[in-house]
């Protein structure tokens, strides 16, 4: 090799060495995506001379992100998901019906087997025309360079757009156990029993207890339609709403169309609540309910067995106003059991694509409503968790058990 060729030899490779210098530098200056194509642009145009490149990145779609030279933009052109197949340097020669025949080489860059990157060069001179000439290799590792840093920064970024939304969860899921009461009665003559088995870190099933004076009180069970932080907003919003207006009247019927404009108000329409609401007075011995579309709860009195509580009206939030409401009324109801709970319960499918029903919760009901109210939640929840098998559960299930003795 003559000394001028030598000499051209270690201009070239210092110019090399200086891209890569500035590229590494400028990766760890954290400079913006658009920043690097540039200089990616600027150092293959003036390092190699190159006269047409276009090099195409992978994000679920192929896109063109730096192009230049050619006599067509690519900048709008899509490629097929089989050029990620390309791991090695191709003539562009070797495809037919190719839309890259401006070009004379596809170079892949690959990272943990996966092809991120396509470069495509045109214009080469003689010096670059070999597969395993270093010119190449020096766009090669150029490429590879920028695209794994720009595929890093993606991956930071939706790393921490997740854990953003984890940290969202985790208030939104806080938030939510405020909804439920923080103790439940458990005297001689009053028991009440919850389980909550949300479907993800939140969910939008509702329970309650809520003492009206000393001798009435309600309780409830609620489910809105959909999931996750839309759903627990808005019942947050419900639990709220329903507390304001026990204070205001100790009127059901009342009480649910106020409940149902709210809904229907907020949401317009797009989403609705299924509630069940039961206020029963200790001296009396009457209970006073609405089911406003929701599952109907089973009632177990010695005097006339077990029962369904289905009186009401439909679910709130569809419609106003109501087309009809219609309160239970029971009297003489001095000792009982009840059972509620939402359709997660009884819609849980198996592996054999069957629901778990409203018929097995009711046998089991009826042998067992004698039971410990906590060794009925376990008895259930062992028994639905058997029955779905290996399936995973679809939505959240809420049970809620009230004895009075």
């Amino acid at each position: 090799m003559s000394e001028l060729a030598l000499k051209k030899l270690v201009e070239k490779k210092e110019l090399e060495i200086n891209a890569l210098l500035e590229i590494t530098q400028s990766i760890n200056n954290n400079v913006p995506e658009d920043s690097l194509y540039k200089i990616f642009n600027f150092t293959l145009r003036s390092n190699l001379d190159i006269e047409k490149l276009a090099l195409f990145v992978y994000d679920d779609v192929w896109n063109c992100k730096v192009n230049f030279g050619t006599k067509k933009s690519f900048a709008k052109i899509k490629l097929d998901d089989h050029f990620k197949l390309i791991k090695r340097i191709h003539k562009l020669s070797e495809f037919e019906d190719c839309d890259f025949h401006e070009f004379d080489l596809v170079i892949p860059v690959s990272h943990k087997g996966d092809t991120l990157a396509l470069v495509f060069v045109g214009g080469l001179n003689q010096e670059l025309n070999h597969e395993h000439d270093e010119g190449l290799k020096f766009i090669q590792a150029l490429s590879n360079i920028i695209t794994v840093a720009i595929e890093n920064k993606k991956l930071a970024r939706k790393q921490l757009a997740q854990e953003a939304f984890r940290k969202e969860l985790e208030i939104a899921s806080d938030v939510q156990q405020f909804l439920f009461p923080k103790t439940l009665p458990n005297t001689d003559h009053l028991k009440i029993e919850a389980s909550y088995l949300p479907h993800d870190i939140i969910g939008g099933d509702y329970y309650d207890y809520i003492p009206i004076n000393k001798n009435q009180f309600l309780i409830c069970v609620a489910d809105v339609s959909g999931k996750g932080i839309p759903a627990a907003l808005m019942m947050s919003n419900f639990q709220a709403s329903l507390h304001t207006l026990l204070r205001q009247t100790p009127n059901l019927t009342e009480i649910v169309e106020a409940l149902n404009f709210q809904v229907l108000d907020n949401t317009k329409g797009e989403k609705f609540i299924t509630f069940f609401g039961a206020i029963y007075d200790i001296n009396l011995r009457t209970m006073v309910y609405v089911n406003a579309g929701h599952n109907p709860p089973f009632l177990y009195d010695k005097k006339h067995g077990i029962r369904m509580l289905e009186d009401g009206s439909t679910v709130l939030g569809a419609m106003h106003p109501l087309p009809f409401i219609n309160e239970g009324f029971i009297t003489d109801l001095s000792e009982f059991t009840l059972l509620a709970y939402t359709d997660g319960l009884t819609e849980t499918i198996n592996e054999q694509d069957e629901e778990f029903g409203q018929e097995s919760l009711m046998s089991y009901f009826e042998k067992n409503h004698a039971k410990d109210l906590s060794t009925i939640h376990q008895d259930i929840i062992v028994q639905l968790d058997g029955f779905k098998g290996r399936n995973g559960y679809r939505d959240d299930i809420t049970l809620l058990t009230c004895r009075v003795e």
